[in-house]
């Protein structure tokens, strides 16, 4: 009953929590749906083929009942014939077995799906506990479940009673008639009869889920201190969030320093700052690659050089640019021209690379736009 009653836990479940009572097999189950579905798809099977399953099994009957006295000479004639008799019954009722097989599959499906975990299976030496047993035994779920269980014996035997006083005329014409006959019109009753009282199950579909879900949720439910804690644990500690910080950076670097290959140049301060720039066709502007300060700025150079790529020391420029611009991101409006000249170096570069001629001059005292210059290393930290 503490359980059932633990008024500490007023908040709602989590997402987490759900989760985790998925993985120990905890997970919302209506009997009566499955129940229904399964009594109804064999009332429909019955009703469209049952004549055809009725005369099968009778003729089934009658030929294994048909036999010569030569043949009960015969040791295993008996069993034979009976084998034969239940592999053709098994045929004949094998839509109703495969229609039953089926919704009892899709069943599951009604308030969730199917769950299998192995924790449903681990040993609980706490389930043969025999003082939480009895408390299972008075618990609201066992209270409730009689009260379903009283209510269900009244529908159905209500529903029962009153097709059988509805009927009572065909019931008892039904010993006037011819045997087949009788058994045609007995069979036709009794699958009208089986429909009704299955569909009359609706009303205790429609109150078991909801009260399945609800409970399936209270037993869920919370204390603010677990709520906290759960968050607290989500959030991780300082420490932990600092590591996956620290992590989420190296990763970062990691794919910069991968794409300075693909650099067109590379912007110095010469020493504390690096700034790689590329510039393909279809890109509206150029695009910073990498960029880094003190010893990330010397690897950058590093990689560059081993990769032939053209340094530029423009110190203005790449202050600004480590200021102003962000890595997978175009540059500013305000900085084009500046690049614009490095870019020109770098082709003419390119060109003397392919046909000689005269060595290109790197371009000196790059203009850099007043409000985008900073004037110290230490203005780039603090900014």
């Amino acid at each position: 009953m503490a359980e059932d009653s633990d008024l500490e836990k007023t908040e709602p479940a989590s997402e987490r929590r759900i989760a985790q009572a998925r993985e120990e097999g905890q997970v919302p189950r209506s009997r009566e749906v499955s129940a229904f579905l399964i009594l109804l798809v064999s009332a429909g099977v019955f009703w469209f083929i049952g004549p055809w399953i009725m005369m099968r099994l009778a003729a089934i009957v009658r030929r294994g009942m048909t036999f010569s006295p030569a043949q009960l000479s015969d040791p295993n004639f008996i069993f034979t014939r009976l084998m034969d008799v239940a592999i053709h019954a098994l045929f004949t009722i094998s839509p109703l077995i495969i229609a039953v097989i089926c919704v009892a599959l899709f069943a599951p499906f009604i308030l969730g799906s199917w769950n299998f975990t192995p924790k449903a299976l681990a040993p609980d030496l706490g389930r043969i506990n025999p003082i939480k047993g009895i408390t299972r035994v008075f618990s609201v779920n066992r209270l409730a479940e009689m009260i379903k269980s009283i209510a269900k014996s009244l529908l159905l035997g209500g529903v029962a009673v009153w097709m059988i006083w509805s009927e009572r005329e065909e019931i008892f014409s039904i010993f006037s008639l011819p045997i087949e006959t009788g058994l045609v019109s007995m069979g036709n009753l009794v699958v009208y009869s089986f429909m009704i009282i299955v569909l009359s199950m609706i009303l205790i579909v429609a109150v078991d889920v909801p009260f399945q879900l609800w409970q399936h949720y209270r037993k869920l439910r919370m204390t603010k201190e677990e709520v906290r804690k759960e968050y607290k644990e989500m959030e991780g500690s300082p420490e932990v969030r600092g590591r996956i910080r620290q992590l989420q950076r190296e990763a970062a670097r990691r794919r910069m320093m991968s794409a300075i290959p693909s650099a067109d140049v590379i912007v110095t301060n010469p020493t504390h700052f690096s700034v790689a720039l590329a510039y393909k066709s279809g890109m509206n502007a150029p695009k910073v690659l990498a960029k880094g300060m003190g010893e990330i700025a010397l690897k950058i150079r590093e990689i560059g050089a081993e990769h032939g790529i053209p340094i530029l020391e423009a110190p203005p420029l790449a202050r600004a640019l480590y200021r102003h611009a962000e890595i997978d991101h175009e540059i500013p409006t305000a900085l084009y021209t500046a690049v614009a000249e490095v870019l020109v170096y770098v082709y003419q570069l390119d060109s003397w690379r392919q046909k000689g001629g005269q060595y290109p001059m790197p371009p000196r005292d790059i203009a850099v736009p007043e409000e985008m210059v900073v004037e110290s290393r230490l203005e780039m930290v603090n900014g």
